[in-house]
């Protein structure tokens, strides 16, 4: 009878801690009373990709999916394929964006905000304001560039992530958020703020006179644009995808 009564009362604790594991998974994708109040919307709702699209193509890219309650870019068959950038099918002008990533070790892949359409007219690969998503220990475009300006949480070719940044390893979830206000913008990861500039000062128009981007007509002069997340071929997820928009 003892043995009964502790296989029971052991199986009810399995039980507990497995429940409350689900109760915590369900969270993701999720808003709280508190965000829907503050104006948060999700842009991912944990199952489909319904408001995303790909760049300059109407339908969802070859390799993007969704598992595990993330947006996700794999390879196929241990082979990298290119099938363009995903964006959302809604453009922004001021606004606040939070999201959840990871990456496989030496991965690389980048969200872009404020991005035009008409910038480049063709490809499938979208040109602006970058947030650096990045194995910076492993992948080699961490030492290019200038002063760390393609690492992980950097304005991707421009400006560098603070060097008191916390990044997690490839395989665990990184927290990043980006700050849209006109001219004003902050990139922040892990609850750190990491990058801040106003694209209408000289050091800014500097950085990109001094960029990949210096003879791109019209980089970062977008009002508005769409929220993209970059194909690099190497395996991502995404989520807890939201944003709000500041008046």
């Amino acid at each position: 009878m003892r043995i009964k009564c502790a296989l029971l009362l052991l199986a009810m604790a399995l039980f507990s801690v497995m429940a409350t594991a689900q109760s915590k998974s369900d969270k993701s994708n999720q808003l709280t009373n508190a965000e829907k109040k503050a104006g948060w919307k999700l842009l991912f709702d944990g199952q489909s990709l319904t408001g995303w699209r790909g760049f300059h193509n109407q339908q969802v890219p070859e390799g993007w999916g969704v598992a595990d309650g993330c947006i996700t870019k794999v390879k196929t068959d241990g082979r990298a394929r290119t099938g363009g950038d995903l964006i959302t099918v809604d453009q922004f002008e001021n606004f606040e964006f939070s999201v959840e990533w990871k990456l496989e070790k030496g991965g690389n892949s980048g969200i872009k905000y404020l991005v035009s359409e008409s910038l480049p007219p063709t490809g499938r690969s979208g040109v602006s304001f970058e947030y650096q998503v990045l194995d910076d220990d492993n992948h080699p475009d961490a030492k290019q560039g200038i002063a760390g300006n393609r690492t992980a949480g950097s304005l991707y070719d421009l400006i560098p992530a603070s060097k008191d940044k916390k990044v997690n390893p490839p395989g665990e979830f990184n927290h990043s958020r980006i700050v849209v206000k006109g001219n004003h913008i902050e990139h922040w990861l892990n609850g750190v703020k990491v990058v801040e500039f106003d694209r209408s000062s000289d050091d800014y128009k500097q950085r990109v006179a001094e960029s990949k981007f210096k003879t791109t007509k019209g980089f970062g002069e977008a009002r508005q644009g769409h929220i993209l997340l970059q194909d690099h071929q190497d395996a991502v997820w995404y989520r807890n995808i939201k944003i709000r928009e500041l008046k």
